[in-house]
């Protein structure tokens, strides 16, 4: 599938490189026709009557004319229809490279999670059977004990300290009270975009008009960090990420994003634990101050669950049933409800059925 798109993408680019030299080619035919038609507009008629032998030659000539009007027209007309084509595999461009960037984000953590059952699976194969027994005991002794669970450090992408698992959960319990939003549910997306932040790295952006930037563990220069205004598809994430910024007092080149995946070149520029682009930030931010009392900030851990919580909320994920949590997830991820990319649903809900486990842990430890 990744390989089609590959190929996809190269038809497409072949196709734009195609029509921009076609346009090229006409708009040097259209200038070549305006400096004729110029020329002959410089002369009177009485000039291009005494200049040709007879009567039948002027009205060649003017015959002449007006054919080179027509095709001035002409021309005039296909630009514009390849320069309405040109714009619609732009956008067709970016959006296969938006397909392909989810569909190595999913292929990514296919692997991880495969990786991860394998070790599991050879763990156990190395135990005897009262080995096996016993770990099993020790486990659940384990899973019983709530201050171990409350104590686990939950990880997210883009804070400096990440919380524990009783302090994430709390604060995903008194989401639950505006959104209706599962905890479980909430805390498996936020691990789940953490994955994908640390698998595709954090950056900082340094150019606001190509949105390059660098890598801040590496320090290699990156393009595609954020996407610029002016280019086809959805706008631009630049300006806002400079409004949010600024109302923030952060310095907008010292603050982390998502860098983009390498290999797909599309874009990066997620902030903070949810991982929202700054365009669709904008369209919650205003109901988070709203429910805080203060300017929202995709940095802040709260804040973070709470934007998480209202988009999944949005998508259906209040009803609490598992197709709707789903389906909310896969939206949350991809826009879309695309089977393709279906592993990042069904992980977040594998995910969420171990946390509902450890928080019943909690909740009966009280």
């Amino acid at each position: 599938m990744i390989g089609d798109l590959g190929l996809q993408i190269t038809d497409t680019q072949t196709s734009i490189d195609e029509t921009s030299l076609k346009i090229e080619e006409s708009k040097d035919k259209l200038s070549s026709l305006l400096r004729s038609i110029y020329e002959e507009d410089q002369r009177s008629l009485v000039e291009i009557l005494l200049a040709e032998p007879d009567l039948s030659s002027f009205f060649d000539n003017l015959v002449a004319l007006e054919a080179l009007n027509k095709k001035n027209q002409e021309l005039l007309a296909n630009i514009k229809s390849l320069k309405s084509y040109l714009e619609g595999q732009k956008q067709t461009l970016d959006t296969e490279k938006q397909d392909l960037e989810r569909l190595v984000t999913i292929q990514t953590l296919q692997k991880q999670e495969s990786e991860t059952t394998q070790k599991d699976k050879d763990y156990y194969l190395q135990l005897t059977e009262t080995q096996y027994q016993k770990y099993l005991q020790e486990k659940g002794e384990v899973e019983k004990k709530a201050v171990e669970v409350r104590a686990r450090i939950f990880e997210l992408i883009g804070v400096p300290e990440a919380p524990t698992f009783g302090e994430a959960y709390e604060i995903a319990k008194s989401v639950e009270r505006i959104t209706g939003v599962r905890p479980a549910l909430l805390l498996a997306v936020l691990t789940q975009e953490s994955n994908i932040g640390k698998n595709v790295g954090q950056c900082y952006l340094t150019n606001l008009k190509t949105g390059a930037g660098v890598n801040i563990r590496m320090g290699a220069a990156v393009n595609n960090v954020m996407k610029p205004m002016g280019l086809n598809g959805r706008r631009g994430d630049v300006d806002d990420f400079l409004k949010i910024t600024a109302e923030l007092g952060r310095k907008w080149n010292e603050t982390p994003v998502s860098c983009p995946i390498p290999s797909v070149g599309g874009y990066g520029g997620a902030m903070g634990p949810a991982q929202f682009i700054p365009t669709t930030w904008m369209i919650y931010k205003d109901k988070i101050a709203k429910i805080t009392g203060q300017a929202a900030n995709p940095w802040s851990i709260k804040d973070s669950f709470l934007a998480a919580a209202l988009y999944l909320a949005d998508y259906g994920a209040a009803k609490q049933i598992y197709n709707a949590e789903w389906k909310a997830a896969m939206i949350y991820f991809s826009g879309t409800t695309n089977t393709r990319y279906r592993f990042y649903g069904d992980s977040v809900m594998a995910i969420a059925t171990n946390y509902a486990k450890d928080i019943e842990t909690l909740e009966k430890a009280g």
